[in-house]
């Protein structure tokens, strides 16, 4: 897997974890469901309706963190689309929606960071940069059981 990894340019420590691991290794130990997403996207690319299925709920599971309305429909739409009760058009509306949401979240989230540097609240950031970091972790975990779970082995094509 070391080298169908490099040949398709997975980052380094991604590789690096790989090491010499089957497949079969690499499916049952991943940590990571964003690695395990990126993988099963370049290996099925005709896939996009499981893959929608398991990119949505490993989006769910921050869904609380989630504060606009249109966030929390293209979840809902991706999950339909995923398992067949919405269309493509019906699920790129939604995307649209959510990248328009996404947009104004990260401008508030960058005023934000800015507003608390600047009144010295880096102590307070620190710890809240370590706790993320840990529930990060958590959710790396979750989100590649998830992957598991909607992209069994057995539909993986790692050995073309």
């Amino acid at each position: 897997m070391k080298d169908k990894l490099k040949q398709l340019k997975a980052c380094h420590k991604a590789r690096e974890w790989a090491a010499n691991k089957t497949a079969q290794e690499l499916f049952d130990t991943c940590p990571r469901g964003d690695w395990m997403l990126w993988l099963f996207r370049r290996t099925n690319p005709d896939d996009l309706q499981l893959f929608t299925l398991a990119k949505a709920h490993c989006a769910n599971t921050v869904r609380p963190l989630m504060t606009d309305e249109r966030s929390l429909k293209a979840v809902d739409v991706a999950i339909a689309f995923g398992e067949g009760r919405a269309t493509r058009e019906e699920l790129d509306a939604a995307a649209d929606a959510a990248d328009a949401a996404a947009y104004y979240a990260t401008a508030a989230a960058v005023a934000a960071a800015a507003a608390a540097d600047a009144y010295g609240a880096a102590d307070a950031y620190g710890a809240a940069a370590y706790y993320a970091a840990y529930v990060k972790k958590e959710n790396q975990k979750l989100t590649a059981d998830i992957c598991r779970k909607y992209l069994p082995f057995e539909i993986w094509n790692l050995n073309n």
